[in-house]
């Protein structure tokens, strides 16, 4: 293998709209590449550092769907189960509709929500995290936002669609962290630190950032389309709504070394380097199976998804033809706002880590090419 080209595109593109770019690779359980190019920080000329920390945005949840999959195998709940079982705010949901001369009308859902239609953002939601439900939620909790209460904000705003009929992407694994956390009877973040962080040895990601820790954060940019510029943007991360708020969709800061520590586990049949076992090979072949029906995946459109279907999660290779893949069906992972990346490919024994600091992330140029570059690099 030779990962020559792979180190010519990351500079390619760091000559062009991202600022910095950081990746790794692990192949049979083993690290075989390590590449940083560009700046974590423009305008002090600090070059990316392979300790440098990052908003994972979206790649938390694959990170949230491990979490509740734990839970799932050892019997507490089912994909089927009402969601309300647990979450009794989701039981009784309304959908919003157009009525008589286009006027909105709210009519009850037939259908109740499913736990696997958290997994599979098939639940209706949407991703509005200013409805005035949460926004109350913030001014009476004076900011805090706990999780469950926000989760219970969530239930209050109604549906766009029978749940289980459509794909839509959606606040619904920010739920599945509050099921975790009924579930469990801990804060989502507990959970997490128990059973995947520190068994993974991942002592860099959490949702909350230590004094030394905010140090080692990247600036955070954005590119602007029209002007063709790349402009610093405040660290903020629009998703961590609050001072307690866990969100299990896009809330937790991480590192390339941390995060391919997880990515490598799961290409592993689900055990890492040092022998922890976090999820069972039986699991991740359900989870990196298409969930969606062929109505729904006309919803799964995206650009750089093209020839994946949707798991419990993530995305999944399911027509290499269709998506111009070299990966292998069944390949599945994540990305996230920032252009953070993950790919992971059990039949290889082989993840892929990438990640970058730049809202507005190119990512449909980028995300499909470094999947290609892999596979030609590792028959090099």
């Amino acid at each position: 293998m030779n990962f020559k080209e792979l180190e010519i595109f990351l500079n390619k593109i760091t000559g062009w709209r991202i600022p910095g770019a950081d990746c790794a690779i692990y192949y049979k359980n083993q690290p075989v590449f390590r590449y940083s190019t560009g700046y974590a920080d423009i305008k002090e000329r600090k070059p990316v550092a392979r300790d440098n920390l990052y908003h994972l945005y979206s790649a938390t949840k694959v990170i949230t769907c491990v979490a509740a999959l734990q839970l799932f195998e050892k019997g507490y709940f089912l994909m089927t189960d009402p969601v309300y079982e647990y979450l009794p705010e989701f039981k009784e949901m309304y959908i919003q509709k157009k009525g008589e001369d286009n006027n909105k009308e709210l009519v009850k859902a037939r259908n109740y929500i499913k736990v696997q239609d958290l997994f599979t953002m098939t639940a209706g939601l949407t991703y509005d995290m200013n409805t005035p439900f949460i926004r109350y939620e913030k001014e009476r909790t004076q900011g805090r936002c706990p999780t469950r209460e926000v989760i219970k904000a969530i239930a209050k705003s109604p549906l766009l669609f029978e749940p289980g009929t459509r794909w839509n992407y959606s606040l619904c694994h920010d739920v599945l962290a509050g099921l975790v956390e009924v579930i469990s009877g801990e804060k989502f973040s507990a959970y997490l630190s128990e059973n995947i962080f520190e068994p993974l040895e991942m002592k860099d990601t959490g949702f909350y950032l230590t004094e030394e820790k905010q140090k080692r954060m990247a600036k955070q940019y954005k590119f602007v389309e029209s002007t063709s510029e790349v402009i610093e943007i405040p660290l903020a991360n629009a998703y961590a709504i609050g001072s307690e708020y866990e969100s299990g969709g896009a809330g937790l800061i991480s590192s390339a070394d941390d995060y391919i520590k997880f990515a490598n586990c799961l290409s592993n049949k689900g055990k890492s380097q040092n022998g922890e076992q976090i999820l069972s090979e039986r699991t991740i072949n359900l989870m990196r199976t298409n969930h969606l029906d062929e109505a729904a995946l006309k919803n799964f459109n995206w650009v750089q998804m093209a020839g994946y279907g949707y798991g419990l999660g993530v995305r999944t290779m399911i027509d290499r033809a269709k998506g111009g893949s070299l990966s292998p069906i069944g390949e599945f992972g994540w990305g996230g706002a920032a252009g953070a990346y993950v790919l992971i490919d059990p039949e290889n024994e082989l993840a892929l880590f990438y990640v970058q600091h730049m809202l507005n992330s190119q990512e449909p140029y980028i995300h499909p090419r470094i999947r290609n570059l892999l596979y030609y690099c590792l028959g090099k």
